[in-house]
């Protein structure tokens, strides 16, 4: 079990129990006392649970909207990309997120990875990442407006494209429903399609953010072409015809 995988494990664990001994903890994730104290500590530091004498409390309800979010289905992968896309983020950039999984998980990683005193900025347009960031005193959140989608947590609407309309964004990270070398990059719904684009549109640097089980799908609503798209990040299970296609239509493949 990864450090992350872990953190999840613990954090799911509060929300269930409230509190936790060390333990208690230990025993349930089948490690030792001291890596729980050393989890304990850093996600007390991250603002992310709150230590007690001997164990941990849930530091607040603003969690629990994240964590049910949060799905198994291809887990490993999404972390690797997470890992792989935080690492293009240089301190003080300017960040957008739409809504997702992957990108769930790249939010979640930047906020691990950002040093105190190295603040970014991450513009959303999805509750779930606004709950996630919040509380983090390294990340300055800017979060639009819109009509909330309960499908995706996404804000979408004339009140969403209002506030992307005012920011310039060094690096967008985008979630997709399916992306084609050919079609370009899609959604299932048509309004989060359009918001999407318009933040893609703002972005000096566009990477897409899949694991392979979306490359070579299309859905619903096209988000924008191919040509939109600098950087796909993906992981190793795309195979070797499918990341050449990639390649040829311009765009940089990161298998990892």
């Amino acid at each position: 079990m990864s450090r992350y995988e872990r953190w999840n494990a613990l954090l799911e664990l509060l929300a269930q129990q409230g509190r936790l001994t060390v333990e208690e903890a230990a025993d349930t994730l089948r490690v030792s006392t001291a890596t729980i104290r050393r989890d304990f500590d850093e996600l007390s530091q991250q603002q992310m649970l709150m230590r007690t004498r001997g164990g941990a409390v849930a530091q607040s309800v603003s969690y629990d909207l994240p964590l049910r979010y949060k799905t198994a289905r291809h887990a490993g992968e999404k972390q690797r990309i997470a890992e792989a896309a935080a690492a293009l983020v240089p301190p003080g950039a300017v960040v957008g997120m739409n809504g997702g999984t992957t990108t769930s998980e790249v939010a979640r990683t930047l906020a691990v990875r950002t040093a105190p005193g190295g603040q970014i900025t991450v513009v959303t347009n999805a509750l779930n990442i606004a709950a996630e960031l919040t509380v983090r005193q390294n990340v300055k959140l800017v979060v639009t407006g819109g009509v909330a989608r309960p499908q995706s947590y996404e804000l979408i609407g004339p009140l969403a494209t209002g506030v992307l309309q005012q920011v310039t964004l060094d690096i967008a990270f985008l979630g997709v429903d399916g992306i084609d070398a050919k079609a370009g990059a899609s959604a299932h719904h048509e309004g989060e399609a359009s918001v999407n684009h318009l933040l893609i549109g703002r972005a000096a640097r566009v990477v897409a953010v899949a694991d392979a089980s979306k490359v070579g799908r299309t859905a619903f609503a096209k988000i924008c072409g191919i040509d939109q798209i600098d950087t796909l990040i993906t992981d190793a299970g795309l195979p070797d015809a499918d990341a050449a296609a990639f390649t040829d239509a311009g765009v940089e493949v990161m298998r990892v």
